[in-house]
């Protein structure tokens, strides 16, 4: 039975994705782990490879098609002794509209469920997939194919083993409650859009990124309980420091940023605070062991925030040639999810636009931000008590109340002014 291959979820917010270009053509034969397609979704380019064997029998979206919905058939995979003459007796007709069922009668009928067992005695398994329960002496009877239609493929028979027996069927949901509270609504795009009817605009159309960050940051502004930390920081060592090091770095090519130090002294601060390197998980907090630090990074048309991982190992020439390898590929949509997912802890530095504070929205599950300002020359009062000048940063650590608390945040910010204050610790 020919096979139809979906369009996949290629990240966790991904509903629809544009199928840039073919990396094959109809006819030919294609292996498990072998690239079917370029798919740009909502943050990325990313390639995506078959999980089964068999020929390319029809392409059913065309290179460059925008907006395909996860899941929807995008080509037809055909098995061994099959042909182009099978895909259209193996597609199924829809169903003709029905008129809603009387009362008495909807309750006598009992609704289909997916755990359905297909007419007839056939199993639909890919050829691999029989020849590795062959191999494992599985039943094939007894596995769940997670492939279209209920397909046995590679990836089910690999794991199983021979006593492996049918899925239980999954306990009843509970009932919701049969009052909601009453929510406001907000105006709909043709009500907001005839507000304006009478003036010049021009109307921008959303795209997967845009998209998943206005739900993203809407769901961190209605359910994260943020709270906000302030702190002044003298620059003036870590500026001297940076000068003097640039200077022996400069015949490897290598010049750090502050935000290379803000980066390490975050990552050292978690260590030395290690209740506040958390997330939130809905019914637990997760305490992480290594410091893994996301960077907010502006490309056209959005943001992404790519991970630092272990960056409390990493030293700040290594941080700074990752963070540069990072953001270029960033701007070019090509940082594959693993660089762009986890962390507990992330920095959004606007410092170089000359903006001297502002207060950063928590990108969840992280349990804080830090919001990095400009370094601008003022008066303080020096030790002695006298009038002088320095530079100073202003930063404000945006904390999850539900992860950590004001105490702990506030020891958390003390730490990561320590050490741009005194940064030669940062080398140690």
């Amino acid at each position: 039975m020919p096979t139809e291959i979906l369009m996949p979820a290629l990240s966790p917010t991904m509903e629809e994705g544009t199928l840039a270009k073919w990396l094959v053509k109809e006819g030919d034969s294609v292996a498990s782990g072998d690239l079917l397609a370029e798919i740009e979704t909502d943050k990325a380019t990313m390639e995506f490879e078959a999980v089964d064997e068999g020929v390319i029998g029809k392409l059913l979206v065309a290179d460059g098609t925008q907006g395909v919905k996860v899941n929807t058939p995008i080509a037809v995979l055909l098995d061994e002794g099959e042909s182009a003459e099978d895909i259209e007796a193996a597609t199924p007709e829809a169903p003709p509209a029905k008129a809603e069922p009387e009362p008495e009668k909807a309750a006598e009928t009992p609704a289909p469920t997916q755990s359905q067992t297909p007419k007839g005695d056939r199993i639909f398994a890919s050829p691999l997939a029989r020849r590795i329960a062959a191999d494992k002496g599985l039943d094939l009877a007894q596995i769940k194919g997670s492939g279209p239609r209920g397909r046995i493929v590679k990836a089910d028979v690999e794991g199983a083993t021979a006593t492996t027996t049918a899925p239980k069927t999954p306990a009843r949901a509970e009932e919701a409650p049969t009052e909601a509270r009453p929510q406001a609504k907000s105006a709909s795009a043709d009500q907001v859009a005839a507000l304006y009817g009478d003036r010049e605009y021009q109307e921008v159309p959303l795209d997967g990124m845009r998209k998943t960050i206005a739900a993203r940051l809407t769901e961190a502004k209605q359910q994260i309980p943020h709270f906000y930390l302030r702190r002044d920081i003298h620059l003036d060592a870590l500026l001297a420091l940076r000068a003097d090091i640039n200077r022996q770095l400069e015949p490897r090519g290598i010049k750090l940023s502050v935000n290379d130090f803000i980066i390490k002294a975050c990552a050292a601060a978690l260590q030395q605070v290690p209740d506040a390197n958390a997330v939130w998980a809905g019914d637990r907090i997760l305490r992480l062991t290594p410091s893994d630090v996301a960077v907010a990074v502006a490309i056209e048309g959005g943001l992404f925030t790519p991970v630092l991982r272990d960056a409390h190992q990493k030293s700040l020439s290594a941080l700074s040639t990752e963070m540069k390898d990072l953001a270029a590929r960033a701007r070019d949509r090509k940082l594959s999810p693993q660089e762009y997912q986890g962390g507990s802890f992330a920095i959004s530095n606007l410092g170089m636009f000359g903006i001297e504070n502002f207060d950063a929205v928590i990108n969840p599950p992280h349990g804080a931000i830090l919001a990095v300002g400009a370094g601008l020359k003022k008066p303080v009062v020096t030790e002695d008590g006298s009038l002088g000048v320095a530079t100073v940063m202003s930063v404000t650590l945006s904390v999850d109340h539900r992860v950590i608390d004001g105490a702990l945040g506030a020891q958390l910010l003390a730490a990561i002014k320590d050490g741009l204050e005194a940064p030669l610790a940062l080398l140690a």
